[in-house]
């Protein structure tokens, strides 16, 4: 089936012309966007987007259809993740003007703002009338990942989100239910809601099952170890620093209980989990080998078998497992508000209005809603009409229950740390991840990152950086209440 086709469905707005979509009194922003860059037709957009299966929407979706309607060619970019926010500060630094419009993960915006790679977006959302249409975004978002010092620099474009996954069938089964009660002295938990809960499933469902079943798996490779690292720190009670001193303080108990608990875990995990990626895990849980595992919302998308029949995502595993799947909070009820993006535009750009026009009209209320459907681009609900969609809602029987985990997630969420130079203190961590791998001292592994951050605290400056600090742990999204 035809990608567009899959998703666009009858009555969108997707692939008309501006000509054909009737003058509203009220035009929506995705109208108001396509009339204002009539102006602009014949110039092109550079964008610089996620490579991989996230670029396939503004490749083979959102970009054509915007072309089509506009005049405007877009040309994308790819960069891997792990590269973007050196590379768009590196075209910034040079001055080249090669990019135009960006897609910037929200914790990178503090520092690409103070280097003054991002243009202020304010009088353009004035000006194209997108205020109401932003007030939309779930509040977790909109209020976080769309301005810096009150300034508007990034449209919220992803409603990226951690999430339990976990065999309904298999944790609802009468004989293991029974069992477990007998041995652990209480009901098992469906499903369970703190990391103790999680290891006691876990870890009978492994030896009830003789192995043929293993309670969990995980992406324990350290750059999705960094990131859970930060969420069931938090939720175990850990703060990264004191707020006095600014001595980093995730050598706390609390921090080596996590990379303890980790190391106990994986002995009742499948062989060799410690290096598993996205792929891995993935993998595992879809092939039934794993009764729970943590990710992001593709992969409650891809076990129900939507969207996998594209060419796109022939590389999925066949789901063993459709129908059998529940979604849930993290263990703790806070899970991490992982890495997502907001659209932004490069302030050494010499096409800034046509940039700006192409973010608000993929932002858009009519838009995003196709845009999060697609099953391969990897975009996530992020706006309050995403959640309640009834068209979202009929794309598979769990699709309800699916949406609304996301939505407690946007709602429960906890944020990526964002401090200056954010990225220099979570690649410690992703250091750190890959030592207690290797068999190091837990103890001995976060007593010498604390150490490094504190050493980044000085290089930094103790008083800018404690003043970041404070601005980042005062919002009600930085840690459990």
């Amino acid at each position: 089936m035809d990608r567009r086709q899959f998703v666009i469905g009858s009555g969108a707005l997707a692939g008309l012309s501006a000509v054909g979509w009737p003058r509203l009194a009220n035009a929506q922003a995705a109208q108001k966007a396509v009339e204002a860059a009539q102006a602009f037709r014949g110039s092109e957009v550079t964008v610089v987007w996620e490579a991989g299966l996230q670029a396939l929407d503004p490749l083979n979706f959102s970009g054509p259809m915007w072309e089509e309607a506009t005049g405007i060619k877009v040309n994308i970019v790819e960069v891997p993740t792990s590269e973007m926010f050196t590379k768009i500060l590196q075209e910034h630094r040079a001055g080249t003007g090669a990019y135009d419009a960006l897609n910037v993960v929200p914790a990178w915006m503090p520092d690409l703002v103070r280097a003054g790679a991002l243009e202020p977006l304010d009088s353009y959302v004035e000006k194209y009338g997108y205020g109401p249409e932003l007030e939309t975004i779930a509040p977790v978002y909109r209020d976080n990942q769309m301005k810096v010092d009150g300034t508007i620099y990034g449209l919220p474009d992803d409603g990226d989100v951690l999430v339990l996954y976990y065999r309904t069938d298999v944790l609802n089964d009468p004989a293991l239910q029974s069992e477990f009660k007998a041995e652990m002295g209480y009901d098992l938990p469906v499903p369970p809601t703190t990391w103790k809960e999680f290891d006691d499933v876990g870890a009978f469902i492994t030896e009830w099952s003789d192995g043929k079943i293993y309670g969990a798996g995980f992406m324990r490779e350290s750059t999705y170890g960094a990131l859970m690292f930060q969420e069931r720190f938090r939720n175990e009670g850990g703060r990264f620093f004191d707020p006095d001193t600014m001595k980093a303080t995730i050598n706390s108990d609390v921090g080596v209980k996590v990379f303890t608990d980790w190391v106990a875990e994986n002995k009742w995990m499948p062989k060799g989990v410690q290096t598993w990626g996205f792929v891995e895990n993935l993998a595992a849980f879809l092939a039934g080998d794993t009764a729970m595992t943590v990710s992001w919302p593709p992969y409650g998308r891809w076990a129900a078998g939507y969207g996998t029949d594209t060419e796109a995502l022939s590389w999925v595993p066949k789901s063993t497992i459709g129908g059998k799947v529940g979604y849930a909070m993290t263990p703790g009820g806070h899970p991490q508000l992982a890495l997502g993006f907001a659209l932004g535009v490069s302030s050494s750009s010499r096409n800034k209005e046509a940039a700006y026009l192409f973010c608000q009209w993929l932002n858009s209320a009519e838009i995003s809603l196709q845009r999060v459907q697609l099953p391969y681009a990897l975009r996530d609900p992020f706006r309050d009409s995403h959640f309640a969609s009834e068209e979202y809602k009929s794309r598979w029987p769990e699709a309800p229950q699916y949406l609304q985990a996301l939505q407690d997630g946007a709602v429960n969420g906890l944020l990526d740390l964002s401090i200056i130079q954010t990225d220099r203190y979570e690649e410690v961590i992703r250091q750190s991840v890959t030592r207690l791998w290797s068999g190091e001292d837990p103890k001995a592994i976060l007593d010498d990152a604390a150490a490094q951050w504190d050493s980044l605290t000085e290089r930094i400056g103790l008083e800018k950086q404690k003043a970041a600090y404070a601005s980042w742990a005062s919002n009600p999204a930085a840690y459990p209440a």
